[in-house]
């Protein structure tokens, strides 16, 4: 049965635009205007994180929109900080909105004597009082099981499918998808089945952590328009390198379709001097002025998608449902109309 109270809204400082944006959506959906819980979050001259909830939350329902992004000790402190606050105020249910899980690349014991971070954060989560975590293609969907809260994982791929249906319409037949590397072959393979488009695989070989000593093309990519897919794009070292592997093997044009712009040190001068034709990312980090201004790299919103899967919780009714490419075409309206 549908909640009494209203779902609340209540965001840290990772991606306000964000989550304006999923209030936005949501005002849309209810009929009714769904704004933030009005609060502060300042830092003290020690950089400490204070924060102050201007409103009554008691017996609410309430959802923390936080990315835990660079800064990410800053950011995920915010929202350990925020959850304390709104535990400590009688909130009835508290769900975190992470659309970028931070540490989630430390999934595991790479070698010995090392941390599983994800883990560590995956705990400091639970324990602060949150109920319920909702994200985005999690780096390892394992860590969902790190987690003894209920953890809904939304993928970027349906919202990806639509998007190259709609910026490739007449020229489908020419995509070929591509995996930068063996361990993301089940995320490439799923969008790839959801546009009807072939797999390649990009093997790549490193002689120390950060380089790139061999790249081998696992396919045949002449002729065609290849899409890399991933997670993750973080210095787009590696990116870059597979677009110009991939040219030089045949392929007419690259593009890319990564969930989160980490974006960090020379990734955006890369992606701008590389062969890509475009990066498309999602916003679930907050652009900074140079990507926003790169003219290669394109921004797909997140906030329709997280709006109804906060909706979808709210109400008791499935997330799941959002996985599919049909769900999402009348929650992008506007955007994919020659889909409709």
């Amino acid at each position: 049965m549908p909640a009494i109270t209203e779902p609340k809204l209540i965001s840290g400082t990772a991606n306000l635009s964000l989550a304006k944006g999923i209030a936005r959506r949501m005002s849309m959906h209810r009929g009714v205007q769904v704004g933030l819980v009005e609060a502060r979050v300042e830092r003290f001259n020690d950089q400490e994180i204070f924060v102050e909830v201007y409103e009554n939350v008691r017996g609410e329902d309430m959802y923390i929109i936080q990315s835990t992004s660079n800064p990410a000790n800053d950011n995920l402190m915010e929202l350990l900080i925020i959850t304390d606050a709104l535990r400590r105020s009688s909130a009835t249910r508290i769900t975190a909105v992470i659309p970028y899980f931070g540490y989630a690349r430390q999934d595991r014991r790479a070698k010995a004597r090392t941390p599983i971070s994800a883990k560590l954060v995956a705990n400091l989560i639970t324990e602060a009082g949150v109920d319920r975590v909702l994200t985005l293609d999690l780096h390892a969907a394992q860590i969902q099981g790190f987690f003894d809260i209920p953890v809904d994982n939304l993928y970027a791929s349906p919202i990806f499918a639509l998007d190259i249906e709609h910026h490739f319409k007449g020229a489908m037949d020419d995509i070929m998808v591509v995996s930068p590397d063996v361990g993301g072959v089940a995320r490439a393979r799923d969008l790839a089945k959801r546009i009807n488009a072939p797999l390649s695989i990009v093997d790549k070989r490193r002689e120390k952590a950060g380089e790139v000593a061999e790249m081998t093309i696992i396919g045949n990519v002449s002729g065609k328009k290849c899409i890399i897919v991933d997670d993750i794009c973080d210095t787009a070292g590696t990116l870059c390198k597979a677009a110009e592997v991939l040219m030089e093997n045949g392929a007419t044009e690259v593009h890319a379709y990564i969930t989160h712009g980490v974006l960090s040190g020379p990734a955006v001068e890369r992606v701008q001097n590389s062969v890509m034709k475009s990066l498309v990312i999602t916003d679930s980090i907050e652009p900074t002025d140079a990507v926003k201004g790169a003219k290669n790299i394109r921004i797909v919103p997140t906030a329709p998608v997280f709006a109804q899967a906060i909706l979808n919780i709210w109400n008791g009714t499935s997330v799941s449902s959002l996985f599919e490419t049909e769900t999402l075409i009348p929650i992008y309206e506007g955007m994919y109309t020659n889909l409709l």
